[in-house]
């Protein structure tokens, strides 16, 4: 088995692209995803939030939400809405936000290499997420979600990828959010055989998002394979849906907190508090920092620049991320939340919404303080999975994100 391969993706027929693309299926709530498919009958998300589709009060884990999908994937299909590629290969993957543009490579990845840890991850899962993610794969024969992955950037590949996005994409579409997606289909057998040959000695792939779909598609190829006594290792559920970017490209936002209360302190008391650590300085303007160890506070209509003092920033490769830094130094002990994943008293905003966001849910009185972030880098993701470490909740927001629809992989024959 090889790192990566390529495959003969499902996809919308060209008359279909935009009527299918949809926004990833957990960026959106079922109301969300219902107001968005309406009037839409070829959308993605009737397969990827089958629910819309179903009683409002309906349970989302419910069996006739996973047949529904089945059933709504058969109708795009029957309606050749949907068709398989007829041979394997390899996709471009372009994305365009704003100024920001970045080109990767959609892929099969291997799972026994995720399961080895060759394809890295820095996130704990949710069981209840995972479960969903293995009864929708077992559902649909199919992975409809690309995990999102970062490899270290490759001159061989940027050449190629240079090479073959100078010619028009076959595929190109504006999303709702005004994204930019493209698509080049790499049927050439030389740059194909140059990708995997070039990806296959790597040390190591990264997951930046993705990781209930990656762990999802594990527990389902262990399956399958413990259920086939013919089990070779090439068939299509030893490898996962991927879409890969170079490191240099992947696109981090900053990933905002904002706090319910002070923990029964006053303003001054908590500023007083904050500066057993932290140099605080008042600002007269909203504070998006501009390096790691700088935070932003805002806090009864004024904004505080906040910088922590150095001998506070450890080497560990975890405790050194200002997630980590603002958690250790001031959220837990200051404030008195400990566990984040489950202290409803904690918020988070992708800073995807800017600093409005955050002046708004104070100054509306939902909450009591906001902190903004620098954002993670890439390196530091990369030395965390490098170390077999876990990230703190909630560290990086990726921007732009995947659209479901686009490139689905088949993992058995569909009837």
């Amino acid at each position: 088995m090889t790192l990566i391969r390529p495959f003969a993706a499902l996809r919308p027929q060209a008359a279909f692209v935009e009527q299918v693309v949809a926004p990833p299926y957990d960026v959106l709530n079922a109301q969300e995803a219902r107001v968005r498919a309406q009037g839409k009958p070829w959308s993605f998300l009737h397969i990827s939030r089958p629910e819309i589709d179903l009683a409002l009060d309906c349970d989302p884990y419910a069996d006739e939400v996973y047949a529904k999908a089945a059933e709504n994937l058969a109708k795009m299909l029957n309606a050749k809405v949907l068709k398989q590629d007829s041979q394997a290969c390899y996709y471009l993957y372009g994305l365009i936000m704003g100024r920001h543009q970045q080109i990767g490579l959609v892929t099969a990845a291997s799972v026994p290499d995720y399961n080895k840890n060759r394809i890295r991850k820095h996130e704990f899962t949710r069981p209840d997420k995972e479960n969903d993610r293995v009864r929708q794969i077992d559902a649909l024969n199919a992975q409809t979600g690309p995990v999102l992955l970062a490899y270290k950037q490759h001159p061989v590949i940027a050449q190629l990828i240079a090479r073959i996005s100078q010619q028009p994409p076959e595929v190109t579409v504006t999303a709702d959010d005004g994204i930019i997606h493209s698509l080049w289909p790499v049927t050439d057998a030389r740059d194909i055989e140059t990708i995997t040959q070039t990806f296959d000695p790597m040390d190591a792939l990264y997951i930046a998002d993705g990781h209930h779909r990656s762990a999802a598609a594990s527990r389902v190829a262990a399956q399958r394979q413990q259920a086939n006594p013919h089990h070779t290792g090439e068939e299509n559920y030893n490898y996962f849906l991927s879409v890969m970017f170079p490191d240099s490209q992947m696109n981090i936002l900053d990933y905002n907190r904002i706090i319910k209360d002070l923990n029964g302190l006053s303003a001054d008391e908590f500023l007083s508090a904050i500066g057993k650590n932290f140099t605080v300085t008042p600002a007269t303007t909203p504070v998006k920092p501009s390096q790691a160890g700088e935070f932003g506070l805002y806090l009864n209509q004024q904004w505080y620049q906040l910088n922590i003092h150095p001998e506070n920033i450890p080497d560990d490769p975890v405790k050194r991320l200002d997630v980590s830094l603002l958690a250790d130094f001031l959220i837990a002990p200051i404030l008195g939340i400990t566990d984040p994943r489950r202290d409803k008293r904690i918020d988070f905003v992708g800073g995807i919404r800017g600093l409005a966001g955050l002046v708004q849910r104070v100054d509306s009185g939902e909450m009591a303080v906001a902190f903004s972030l620098y954002p993670t880098c890439m390196a530091d993701l990369m030395a965390v999975a490098d170390a077999n470490e876990v990230m703190p909740p909630k560290s990086t927001w990726f921007e732009p994100k995947l659209a479901d629809g686009l490139v689905s992989h088949l993992i058995e024959a569909q009837a």
